[in-house]
Formats: structure tokens, C-alpha cells, sequence
């Protein structure tokens, strides 16, 4: 999955992932006052929307895609917004941006990596650039739902907590659904992460 040609979705217009709305979870989540301000960074952010969204409501946010086509068209939506969003081509496993962040946002990009250590260093790269007391909202496809044969990668509880639980603690993860405005969302799951104040513990034995 890390090779797939994204560029390759946006020049034929393939973008099912691309609703031009907000993602309903993340506006729920800032509504909910848990989304820290100051700056905020969204993995994987396609052509925008999201981005965009959270610099109207005040966070200075970089959005970072593999996707040149996908960064252009970000950066055509700018308008007023220019002094608080840019957009760069940026592949985050390899070249992670400088600074700190309060916020990391991505929607359905860690759930890209089918090995378990690309996720492992996924979220080691986040907890890497999230400031004390940041905070990470992931969404991320599920395990749960009927059997398909498209939509999002499916992830199980366990990948996630393999691969986050080391670097950040597990906040919150809770089931929902993907793009509501379909007849049938497919499940994911919203996994709520921040920056470690303790090492985790080893797990108990019996």
C-alpha cells in the first residue's frame, strides 16, 4: 500500500475518500472543546478539506500528501486562509515535518500500511512531533461490518493498540462509521491518542 499511486486517483478523479465536507468526526470531536489549539497538523490531507476546516476555527495547520495533485488542488482552495494552512508534498514515514503540533488529524491514512511495523513507526512519528499534552485523532478503518470488497482497509483493535500503545496512550476508541452521507458507511474506528506522560507497562501476566 505505501507504493500505491495516489497522484494516479486524483488525475482520473477516483477520490471516493474525498467528500469535500468536514469529516463528521472530527467536527464532533472539536465541538466537543478536545481539540487543543495552536498548531495542528493533518497526515494525509488530500485536497484540503479538513485542514482548512480546523484553520477557520483558529489552529495554524500544515496538511502534508503524498499526492502533488492532491497538494495543488489544497493549495487552489486557500483563499483568505493563507496565513493560517499551507499545504507541502511530504511523505510522512520518510521525511516528517520540523516543529511540534498540538493536534495530529488524519483520516484513514495510518490504516494505509498493511505491515504492523509501518504502523508501529507511523505512530511513533506522530508522538514525535506532538507537543506535551498534544493530542492525535486517527480514523481508521474496522474489523466490524458485513463482509465488501471495497472501501477502506480494515483494521482490527489489536493492530491498533500494537502499533500505538507504545508511543502514545490510547485516550479513547470507539466504533463509528465512515462518510455517513452513504447508504451504507462502512465501520471504522476513532482512536483518540496523546503523548505519553509515563512509559506503558508491561501487561500483566496471569
Amino acid at each position: 500500500m505505501p507504493d500505491h499511486d495516489w497522484n494516479a486517483h486524483y488525475a482520473s478523479g477516483f477520490m471516493p475518500w474525498d467528500s469535500d465536507e468536514p469529516d463528521p468526526a472530527l467536527v464532533e470531536t472539536m465541538e466537543a472543546g478536545t481539540i487543543p489549539p495552536g498548531r495542528a497538523l493533518e497526515v494525509g490531507c488530500g485536497t484540503g478539506t479538513n485542514a482548512l476546516w480546523l484553520a477557520a476555527r483558529g489552529l495554524d495547520v500544515l496538511g502534508v500528501d503524498l499526492s502533488p495533485l492532491a497538494v495543488d488542488r489544497a493549495r487552489a482552495k486557500l483563499g483568505d486562509a493563507a496565513s493560517a494552512c499551507r499545504f507541502e508534498v511530504r511523505d510522512f514515514l520518510k521525511d516528517p515535518p520540523q516543529g511540534v503540533f498540538d493536534f495530529v488529524f488524519d483520516r484513514g491514512c495510518f490504516h494505509v500500511f498493511d505491515a504492523p511495523r509501518e504502523r508501529k513507526r507511523f505512530a511513533a512519528l506522530v508522538a514525535g512531533v506532538l507537543a506535551p499534552g498534544g493530542l492525535w485523532l486517527s480514523l481508521i478503518g474496522s474489523t466490524e461490518g458485513g463482509p465488501r470488497d471495497t472501501g477502506p482497509p480494515r483494521r482490527s483493535v489489536r493492530d491498533i493498540a500494537n502499533a500505538v500503545e507504545p508511543a502514545l496512550e490510547i485516550v479513547q476508541l470507539r466504533a463509528i462509521h465512515f462518510d455517513l452521507s452513504v447508504e451504507k458507511p462502512p465501520a471504522a474506528w476513532l482512536c483518540l491518542s496523546r503523548v505519553r506522560a509515563l512509559p506503558a507497562q508491561p501487561s500483566t501476566g496471569s
